[in-house]
C-alpha cells in the first residue's frame, strides 16, 4: 500500500497557488471592490448573526440592514465583472465610467428604498 498524504498540505499548496495568483494577477481596481465585497458579506453576517442571538425587536430596521447590505453585494458583484478586463468580450459596449455610473444610481435609488423602509 501506498503511504497516504496529508490533505491540509495539498490543500495549503493549493491555496498558496491561488493566493500568489491573485496578488500577481489582478488589478488593484479588482482588489479594492473585491475588500468592499468582503465587507459587506461581513456586515450581513454579524448584523444576522445579531438579530438570531441577541434580538430582532426593531425588525424592520434588522430586514433595511440585511436588505442594504445583500443589495449593495449584488451591485458591486455587477460592477467588478463589468469591469474585470477578462469580461471585455461580453461587456464590449459598457465602458467601465458607464458601469461606474449605473452602480452609483443603482446605489442611491437602493439606500433611497432601504431609507423609506425603515419607517
Amino acid at each position: 500500500m501506498a503511504p497516504k498524504t496529508a490533505p491540509s498540505s495539498g490543500t495549503s499548496n493549493s491555496f498558496q497557488s491561488l493566493l500568489k495568483s491573485y496578488i500577481e494577477t489582478t488589478s488593484s481596481r479588482l482588489k479594492l471592490i473585491d475588500v468592499f465585497l468582503l465587507f459587506l458579506m461581513l456586515s450581513g453576517i454579524i448584523q444576522f448573526a445579531y438579530c438570531i442571538l441577541v434580538t430582532n425587536f426593531p425588525f424592520n430596521a434588522f430586514l433595511a440592514g440585511f436588505g442594504s447590505c445583500v443589495g449593495q453585494f449584488v451591485l458591486t458583484a455587477s460592477l467588478r465583472s463589468q469591469v474585470n478586463p477578462a469580461n471585455r468580450a461580453e461587456f464590449k459596449d459598457v465602458s467601465p465610467e458607464r458601469a461606474f455610473a449605473d452602480f452609483a444610481l443603482g446605489s442611491i435609488v437602493l439606500h433611497f428604498f432601504v431609507y423609506n423602509f425603515l419607517g
